[in-house]
């Protein structure tokens, strides 16, 4: 049985740091609650119980699932709330108490700071390679650093093109292949009336701005020279900047944040005709607005480069086994079991309908079946996913404390669109406001300014 990782060479040579938690210091008063009603106990003679915190929709079902067919492991389940303040605080006072779960859900992007942290286990060693050649390399590379595994993909969600159907061919417009494309029939949008935009800017939109940057070739963070370098204003960075600053600056999108009344307002009305998100927001748009089933189709995202195409992602999830696990080939059985065997997807699923794309590309077909095309006309979305998750560029790191870096962002995001600053500046703001936690954090960095 593998011990506690170390943290020397975690994401780049990092040296004895101490357990600070993930999203920087907070109070751990939450830690003895974390843990009410779950124990590390064995059960029945011969039985090894272990805990597992998700703010997963389905997650309940899952579990269920899998007690029901395993009788050597079961499976304690807490259903935590998600987001930065949520789910992520918790674990991380859980874990500097000593008291983590067996098992926990980590986004992409917060997965390095928990690793830097020593909250996620290096699982290099337990991670079998049965498993590794059922996951698309692409969401395997996510959670991998210098050779060193840190977590199990769930899904990867490649970014692609939603839009409104019925709108479109009301208007005859034709669905967009490229940026100027795309920024052309946002001026045609515009000319409709009625207050119609091609889209809104996110002003909450990290993620959103991160897979636009990835697919344009943008590296924000790199650690191949053994140093953290940071570039959130690169060239390709500034290219998309610029793009979207047209955009805005002739009124042909929205402004605002994309988890508001405001936006849901945009997208019920009509007014909104295409969102740039993940696979997994067809599944949510099912649910959130059933009144608009078979207006919606979805194409592939845009390229900038048609020759060569190049998708970054949006979304997606991951399990890793904590530090404080005592049963960590027990944590990695219930892992392999969740994401790569059919009934686990089919027990998700069943929760209600969602249109995640499998990182264990076997499961496509359950997830295909599952799905009802008739909200988007019949369409086969899975296979217009498949094609696309091939697309997605290798080689993107997410930084050690992206949830920081995505205030700063957010902020100046907020500002640009009521005119005070630009996206390009925000960009710097957000390097500028991510340095001091690097070099808090004891890690070498470097960083390019432009």
């Amino acid at each position: 049985m593998p011990g506690r990782q170390s943290r020397r060479s975690v994401l780049a040579a990092i040296t004895a740091l101490p357990l600070t938690g993930a999203l920087g210091a907070c109070s751990g008063n939450d830690s003895a609650s974390a843990r009410s009603g779950s124990s590390r106990k064995s059960g029945t003679k011969g039985t090894t119980t272990i805990t597992f915190w998700s703010a997963l929709r389905g997650s309940q079902q899952v579990v269920d699932a899998f007690n029901k067919t395993h009788d050597h492991i079961q499976v304690d389940f807490e259903q935590i709330p998600s987001g930065t303040q949520g789910g992520y605080l918790k674990l991380s006072n859980a874990a500097r108490a000593g008291n983590a779960p067996d098992v926990a859900t980590i986004e992409y992007p917060q997965l390095p700071g928990f690793a830097i942290d020593g909250v996620a286990r290096d699982i290099t060693s337990v991670i079998s390679d049965e498993l590794r050649a059922k996951l698309l390399p692409q969401s395997l590379g996510q959670t991998t650093f210098e050779k060193r595994t840190y977590s199990v993909p769930l899904d990867l969600e490649p970014m692609v093109l939603h839009y409104r159907k019925d709108l479109f061919d009301k208007f005859g417009f034709d669905v967009p292949t490229t940026w100027d494309e795309y920024a052309e029939l946002a001026r045609r949008v515009r000319r409709t009336g009625g207050g119609r935009r091609i889209a809104t800017f996110p002003t909450d939109g990290m993620s959103q701005m991160a897979a636009w940057c990835w697919q344009a070739g943008a590296q924000w963070f790199d650690i191949s020279k053994g140093a953290w370098n940071v570039s959130m204003a690169d060239a390709p960075t500034r290219k998309v900047a610029a793009y979207w600053q047209r955009l805005i600056d002739e009124g042909l999108v929205y402004c605002n944040s994309s988890t508001s009344r405001l936006y849901d307002a945009q997208i019920g009305n009509g007014l909104v005709l295409t969102r740039l998100s993940g696979a997994w927001d067809a599944g949510a748009q099912m649910n959130a607005r059933p009144e608009q089933k078979g207006k919606w189709r979805i194409a592939p995202l845009p390229q900038w480069t048609p020759g060569r195409p190049a998708l970054g992602t949006h979304g997606g999830s991951t399990f890793a086994v904590t530090k404080d696990s005592k049963h960590p080939e027990a944590a990695m059985e219930f892992i392999e079991w969740q994401v790569a065997h059919p009934d686990a997807l089919r027990a998700r699923l069943s929760s209600g309908a969602s249109s995640q794309y499998p990182a264990a590309t076997g499961l496509i077909p359950v997830g295909r079946a599952a799905f009802d095309r008739s909200y988007y006309g019949g369409q086969d979305i899975y296979r217009l996913f498949e094609e696309e998750a091939h697309k997605i560029r290798d080689g993107w790191v997410w930084g050690p404390r992206m949830t920081a870096t995505g205030y700063v962002m957010q902020d100046a995001f907020a500002r640009a669109g009521a005119g005070s600053g630009t996206i390009l500046s925000a960009m710097r703001a957000a390097q500028d406001g991510t340095m001091p936690d690097l070099k808090a954090l004891g890690l070498t960095t470097t960083q390019h300014s432009t």
